[in-house]
C-alpha cells in the first residue's frame, strides 16, 4: 500500500511539474513577443513597463504602434502618457497623425494640447495638414478651381458688368479647427464681399481705379468669423470688364413697354371699331323710325281730310310756306366750287 501510495505521488507530481513547465514556457513566450518593444522603449527612456505591454495585447492595441509614436515624442521632448495614445487609438483616432502634427506644432511654436489634437482627428480633420497650413499659410481661389464659374460677376450702379478673380491667403485657427466652418465658406463670404462692394460702387471705372478697395471692404466684414481659418489677405488677381448689363435692361424694358403699348393700342382699336358698328345700328334704327314715321303723315292727312279738320286751302298754304322754306334754304347756301 505504502509503494502504491509512493508511486502515485510521484505520478502527481511529474504531471504538476509538466503543466507547470508548459505555463511557465507560455509566460516566457508571451513575455519574450513584448521584450524586444520593452527594449526598445526602456533605452529610449519612454516609460512603458513590460506590463503594459501585455495588458495592450490583451485590449487588442497594436503595441508596436503605440511604442514608436511614444519613443518619436519623448524624443522630442514632449510629455504625452501611453494610456492617453491608447484612448486614441481605441477610439479610432490615427495616433502617427496625431503624434506627428504635435511634433510640428512644437516645432513651430504652436500651443496644441493632446487633447485637442486628438479631437481634431477623430472629427475627421487631417490634423498634420492643418498644422502646416498654420505654419505655411495656402492660397483659395475665389471662385474655386474646378467650379462651374470661373469668374465672380457683379454690376455696379451704372450698369456695367464687371468679372473678378481674388486670391484668398488663409492660415489654420487651430481653436476653431473643431467645428469650424471649412474653406468653402470662405470661398461664398469672399464671392458675397465682392458682390456688394462692386454692386455699391457708382461707377465701374472707381473699381478699376482702386482694386483695392475691394479688399480693404471685404476684410473689414471679418469674413473668417466662425470658420476653421484666418484670413490674411485678399488679392485680385484679375477684373475685367463685362457687358453693358445696365443698356441691355433698359432695351428689355423698352421692348416691353412696346408691347404693352401696342396691345393697349389694339384694345382701343377693336373698342372703336365696336362703337362704330354700334353707332352704325343706331343710326339704321333711327331711320327705320324716320321712314315710319314719315310714312304716317299722309295717313294722318287723309284723315284730317276726311275728318274735316284740314281744308284744302289750310293744305295749300302749309305746301306754299314749306316752297318758301326750301327757297330760302339753297339761298342761303354758299356756291359749291
Amino acid at each position: 500500500m505504502q509503494i502504491m501510495q509512493t508511486s502515485n505521488g510521484i505520478q502527481m507530481d511529474i504531471v504538476l511539474l509538466v503543466v507547470g513547465a508548459i505555463v511557465a514556457l507560455l509566460i516566457l513566450m508571451f513575455l519574450f513577443k513584448h521584450l524586444s518593444l520593452y527594449v526598445r522603449a526602456l533605452f529610449s527612456r519612454a516609460e512603458v513597463s513590460l506590463f503594459q505591454l501585455v495588458g495592450m495585447s490583451l485590449r487588442k492595441v497594436n503595441a508596436p504602434l503605440i511604442v514608436q509614436n511614444k519613443i518619436r515624442l519623448v524624443q522630442a521632448g514632449l510629455t504625452i502618457s501611453t494610456q492617453e495614445l491608447e484612448a486614441h487609438f481605441l477610439a479610432g483616432g490615427n495616433v502617427p497623425a496625431v503624434t506627428s502634427a504635435i511634433i510640428a506644432a512644437d516645432r513651430a511654436g504652436i500651443d496644441l494640447p493632446f487633447k485637442i489634437a486628438a479631437a481634431i482627428d477623430l472629427a475627421g480633420r487631417n490634423v498634420v495638414e492643418a498644422i502646416h497650413t498654420s505654419v505655411d499659410p495656402k492660397v483659395i481661389d475665389c471662385p474655386s478651381k474646378g467650379s462651374e464659374r470661373t469668374v465672380i460677376s457683379a454690376m455696379a450702379k451704372n450698369g456695367i458688368e464687371l468679372r473678378v478673380r481674388a486670391r484668398v491667403t488663409v492660415r489654420t485657427h487651430i481653436p476653431r479647427l473643431v467645428g469650424g466652418a471649412t474653406q468653402e465658406t470662405i470661398v461664398a463670404r469672399v464671392g458675397e464681399g465682392i458682390l456688394t462692394t462692386i454692386g455699391s460702387s457708382h461707377d465701374h471705372k472707381e473699381v478699376l481705379a482702386n482694386p483695392d478697395r475691394i479688399s480693404k471692404t471685404v476684410l473689414a466684414k471679418g469674413l473668417d468669423s466662425g470658420t476653421a481659418f484666418e484670413i490674411l489677405s485678399i488679392d485680385i488677381a484679375d477684373i475685367d470688364v463685362g457687358d453693358n448689363i445696365g443698356s441691355k435692361l433698359q432695351t428689355d424694358q423698352a421692348q416691353a413697354d412696346l408691347l404693352v403699348a401696342q396691345a393697349r393700342a389694339e384694345e382701343r382699336k377693336a373698342m372703336a371699331i365696336a362703337r362704330e358698328h354700334e353707332m352704325r345700328a343706331d343710326i339704321a334704327e333711327n331711320e327705320a323710325k324716320k321712314i315710319a314715321a314719315e310714312a304716317a303723315v299722309p295717313l294722318a292727312m287723309a284723315e284730317a281730310f276726311k275728318s274735316g279738320r284740314l281744308g284744302v286751302m289750310d293744305y295749300l298754304r302749309m305746301k306754299n310756306i314749306e316752297a318758301d322754306t326750301s327757297m330760302r334754304q339753297n339761298i342761303a347756301e354758299p356756291p359749291q366750287a
